[in-house]
């Protein structure tokens, strides 16, 4: 991302949902950060809501996802800064764009990520710099993992595991202390992004093995603001996010998906109350349609 190009922070909302834990949420808001033109940047990550999470312990942080832009890391890094932070340790959840524009503002600290994700970034640089907006240079991770790694933030042990779920470089981030689950993008509301529909099966079993975890509650990357303000999603979001993606590979999911809204096809989970409905994602769902009816035209 140009280092010329400012972008505006005025709608970056820092929520608290659990003390010294802060979710940096930007978008949402019915207007444009960057071009009037079609953009990764305005019309997936601000439009749908974009948070980043720092877990804050004894002058340390951990920084999960360093967000949509360099401005938008710059607003994380000085936020910490004035919590008196004087450590800060950056974990990536995966190599997606929305989650690691912001490497550059933190190129001094130590950037943890799974092999994979590192590789995914190293093999896609050229790729992230020709993006709209561009990335580049890309900063890479600067230690790696392959399934899990335990790290110690001040007082709070934080626990890293891989879920092929959405990307298949997934990284979610575990408070087995407090059963609190940050979600990265293995789970979204209103629906997940289908980003590599060759392995929604994968992926659907992988949603499985996540709902067998103890959690008490989720902080996804993309959700409703309000929620995650009051401590994020219930578990149940695990069974609407499989759901969606079970009811669309279904027999006749294609054909349904079809004739009906997002709103629609996904009625029960919204009348649950595991979801909340937000508009913008209809866009998704076409996207996710699209996506699996390429797949199965091969």
């Amino acid at each position: 991302m140009s280092k010329t190009m400012t972008i505006s922070t005025d709608t970056m909302r820092i929520l608290q949902p659990y003390p010294d834990i802060y979710a940096y949420y930007d978008g949402r808001m019915n207007k444009r950060l960057y071009s009037p033109e079609p953009n990764w940047l305005d019309d997936g990550a601000y439009t749908l809501g974009t948070a980043s999470y720092a877990i804050v312990s004894e002058g340390h942080a951990l920084v999960y996802d360093t967000h949509m832009s360099l401005d938008h890391a710059r607003f994380i890094r000085n936020h910490l800064q004035s919590l008196d932070v004087s450590k800060i340790t950056v974990v990536l959840s995966h190599w997606h764009t929305d989650h690691i524009a912001g490497n550059e503002v933190f190129a001094d600290c130590e950037i943890i990520a799974l092999a994979f994700t590192a590789d995914t970034m190293a093999k896609n640089r050229e790729a992230l710099a020709k993006r709209n907006p561009s990335i580049s240079p890309v900063i890479m991770p600067t230690r790696t993992f392959e399934t899990t790694l335990s790290l110690q933030i001040g007082k709070r042990l934080v626990e890293m595991h891989h879920f092929d779920i959405h990307s298949a470089d997934g990284n979610v981030l575990w408070l087995s202390d407090e059963k609190i689950l940050f979600a990265g993008d293995t789970l979204e509301d209103t629906v997940t992004y289908v980003s590599e529909p060759e392995h929604i099966a994968t992926h659907i079993e992988e949603l499985k093995r996540l709902r067998q975890w103890p959690i008490a509650r989720i902080l996804p990357n993309h959700g409703l603001e309000q929620r995650i303000a009051k401590g994020g999603y219930a578990p149940e979001l695990i069974d609407a996010n499989r759901a969606y993606l079970e009811r669309l590979t279904g027999p006749h999911g294609l054909a349904l998906a079809d004739k009906q809204t997002l709103k629609e096809f996904v009625g029960l989970e919204l009348a649950e109350g595991a979801i909340v409905y937000h508009a913008d994602y209809e866009d998704v769902h076409r996207h996710n349609i699209d996506a699996l009816r390429k797949i199965r035209a091969l």
